[in-house]
């Protein structure tokens, strides 16, 4: 939750005029629990998003995430019905099984570091081309994953995409 991706990400989205919920997955900072290697994530997102939901039913909502939260936030958007759109940030193209992107109906969109050395570009494009429609991807000139030399142009980016 302290990560400055994530907080560009969030700042981004609400200045778009976005509600934004940012969390820790468990064991990571101060919250409990040991990290499920995806399964547990996933589960604690699903609930999160169920009472975020329930506190503003009228609106219309998509998911965010950074890194191995853009793995999170993909499969929980493509997992349940009435989400607009997905934003993964600095997916990992290495360490991901994606193949579920092929036939997921949410709009995705894909924002990237040009230098990313966990997501290169090379490596996603080739993935997005077999990812279903539809789909944007974006690329942002950044130093590496965590978006060095590239934090206003990412924030601007989301901001941009507006709601």
């Amino acid at each position: 939750m302290h990560n400055k991706v994530v907080y560009r990400i969030a700042r981004g989205l609400r200045r778009s005029g976005s509600i934004v919920l940012r969390f820790n997955f468990r064991g990571v900072g101060r919250s409990h629990g040991v990290h499920d290697h995806g399964a547990g994530e996933l589960e604690d997102a699903r609930l999160l998003m169920e009472w975020l939901r329930s506190r503003y039913p009228e609106l219309p909502y998509s998911a965010a995430g950074f890194s191995f939260g853009s793995r999170i936030a993909l499969q929980l958007a493509c997992s349940i019905q009435g989400t607009g759109r997905v934003i993964a940030v600095g997916l990992p193209t290495r360490s991901s099984e994606l193949d579920y992107l092929k036939n997921c109906p949410v709009y995705k969109m894909f924002i990237q570091s040009t230098h990313d050395e966990h997501g290169p570009r090379t490596e996603l494009e080739s993935l997005y081309e077999g990812f279903a429609e539809p789909k944007q991807i974006y690329w942002v000139e950044a130093t590496d994953h965590f978006f060095l030399n590239g934090l206003d142009a990412l924030e601007e980016t989301i901001y941009q995409l507006k709601v």
